[in-house]
């Protein structure tokens, strides 16, 4: 056969074989197009699908047999080749049939709902159809299946997610629009060619996303401000995913995130409750943060436009409240002084960090200093701190953030805090015969301007504390030259051990009530002692034996020594 129809083009008899060819494949497909036309139910599929194996079979060997022909006489005749002539009769006499074609459209979209529904079809059948409408051409696959089957899928999606969103609450909605996604892309995957994947993803967003997410975000007891209440990752997560697929998804998310922060944050940090405890104030807006912090990050892919979001709301309602700097140090102050039980350098660090950010938040920072000298020289002056080391990485983080000037005279504070542990070594060297038994003093050299400065009251020394004072002036000025001292009594301390054992040393029996009244007039020209103060000295007393209870009367305390 190949013999012969070499020799027919050869002898220049092309065209009457290329012209037979055509026409006996015309007739030959219209005998085809019945048979296909008489199958019924689920057998319209199989017979078309067998009929298209056979027709690419025979198409296969006819090329073969006219290869000579498909080589020089089509190109020269500018006729279409052998293979592509065998589609295109396929394409007009079967599957543009009349006959046929509605059929098949309707076949493919009937067994595409009915998977949706939840029934098992056969998808390799499926496949094979497909396939074939591709092998025919993109224009053919696209006009005859694609567009009515991105119509009809949009149209049902519409439907259904009108039927969701009424009786479903957020979360199981996304469940469902999530499921939907997915079983589009796994059909593609399966059965329909890969270009259909962006399509038909893009009918599922717009119909169960885009035109839903208003209202889904919204949603009373079930909506984003729910799930960031009750820190429901997994469906704050799933929103995130799939309203970043649609046009302005992400944003409305993030607007109605900063809303419910914003207003939030703003009762916070106005609630009358709050305000009277500072520590619990601060710690609030850091529990707030870390959970939000947490949320940005597990449910929201670290997404830096919700960061900037959560920032931004931080900023505007912690600066609502004008005493927020105050807090924000008494905080540092608090945790600096009594530290966290059982906590490590480590802990104290993270606690740093966290108020760090609050700090960033400040747009009076200077208030925030003046507030932060106060609490630290108390720390200083009175050696209640944690460790040196966590003033000092605070005072490095300042500096970080602020820039040396910032952070000049907080460590100033430092330096003189080291000046006079050195001086006060060397004036107990050189003076401590002079000194005696006497009371000892302990005095730390501040500069004027580093050190926050407050109006000092009058104090009246006792004889005592006065002469070692001017022991101290005597040295110190003998030793730098050109200096001034000012005594700051109002920022010292000073610890009375010389009143109860005097009085009682005297009256040798007294009761309770008597003690206090006595300690209180001796001491009331330098201070008015606590009460509850003088009756844990008496207890302190007792337990060294100092001082006994009277065993009849438990009120009445006896002198011992």
């Amino acid at each position: 056969m190949c013999r012969s129809a070499y020799n027919m083009v050869l002898h220049k008899y092309g065209e009457k074989l290329y012209n037979g060819l055509e026409s006996t494949m015309t007739w030959r497909l219209k005998e085809i197009s019945k048979s296909i036309e008489a199958a019924q139910g689920g057998l319209f599929l199989e017979e078309l699908n067998a009929k298209w194996m056979d027709h690419n079979k025979a198409l296969q060997m006819i090329r073969d047999i006219l290869m000579y022909m498909d080589r020089t006489y089509v190109p020269t005749s500018h006729r279409t080749p052998v293979h592509e002539l065998g589609l295109n009769l396929w394409r007009d006499h079967i599957i543009h049939y009349p006959m046929i074609h509605g059929r098949l459209l309707d076949t493919l979209l009937d067994l595409i709902h009915r998977e949706r529904m939840g029934e098992v079809i056969n998808r390799g059948l499926m496949r094979s159809i497909t396939k074939m409408l591709m092998d025919l051409g993109p224009a053919v696959y696209q006009d005859d299946f694609e567009k009515p089957f991105l119509e009809v899928s949009a149209s049902f999606y519409s439907g259904e997610s009108q039927e969701f969103i009424e009786c479903c609450d957020c979360g199981n909605y996304l469940k469902k629009a999530e499921r939907r996604l997915n079983e589009e892309m796994e059909r593609v995957s399966h059965y329909l060619d890969a270009g259909s994947e962006a399509k038909i993803t893009s009918v599922v967003e717009k119909e169960m996303i885009a035109n839903h997410m208003h209202r889904l975000v919204h949603m009373e007891n079930s909506g984003l401000v729910n799930m960031l209440i009750d820190d429901k990752y997994e469906d704050l997560g799933r929103m995130y995913t799939l309203f970043r697929r649609v046009p302005d998804g992400l944003s409305t998310i993030r607007d109605m995130m900063t809303s419910y922060l914003r207003e939030t944050g703003k009762h916070l940090v106005t609630d009358p409750e709050r305000l009277k405890d500072p520590v619990e104030f601060v710690q609030c807006l850091l529990n707030e943060k870390d959970k939000h912090d947490k949320i940005i990050n597990v449910a929201f892919g670290n997404d830096k436009t919700f960061q900037n979001a959560l920032n931004s709301s931080f900023e505007f309602f912690i600066n609502l409240n004008n005493r927020s700097p105050e807090f924000i140090s008494l905080y540092v102050d608090d945790k600096l002084r009594k530290g966290l039980k059982g906590a490590t350098e480590e802990d104290v660090e993270g606690i740093l960090d966290k108020v760090m950010m609050l700090f960033r938040y400040l747009q009076e920072k200077d208030v925030f200093e003046k507030y932060y000298k106060q609490h630290l020289a108390k720390r200083l002056l009175s050696g209640k701190t944690v460790s040196d080391d966590a003033e000092r990485s605070m005072i490095v983080k300042l500096k970080t953030e602020c820039g040396y000037q910032f952070t000049s005279k907080l460590e100033g504070m430092f330096t003189d805090m080291k000046t006079s542990q050195d001086t006060m070594q060397d004036f107990y060297a050189k003076k401590s015969e002079e000194l005696g038994d006497g009371p000892t003093l302990d005095v730390h050299i501040l500069t004027t301007g580093s050190w926050p400065t407050q109006p000092s009251p009058p104090c009246s020394l006792p004889p005592e504390i006065l002469a070692v004072c001017e022991k101290f002036r005597g040295y110190y000025l003998g030793t730098h030259s050109g200096r001034r001292l000012t005594w700051q009594t109002n920022m010292g301390t000073a610890d009375i051990k010389a009143a109860i054992v005097r009085i009682m040393k005297s009256r040798r029996v007294l009761d309770h009530n008597s003690i206090v009244s006595e300690v209180t007039k001796q001491l009331q020209a330098r201070f008015l002692p606590n009460p509850v103060i003088i009756k844990k000295r008496i207890e302190s007393l007792i337990e060294r034996e100092f001082l006994e209870r009277d065993k009849a009367d438990r009120k009445l305390y006896r002198y011992l020594a």
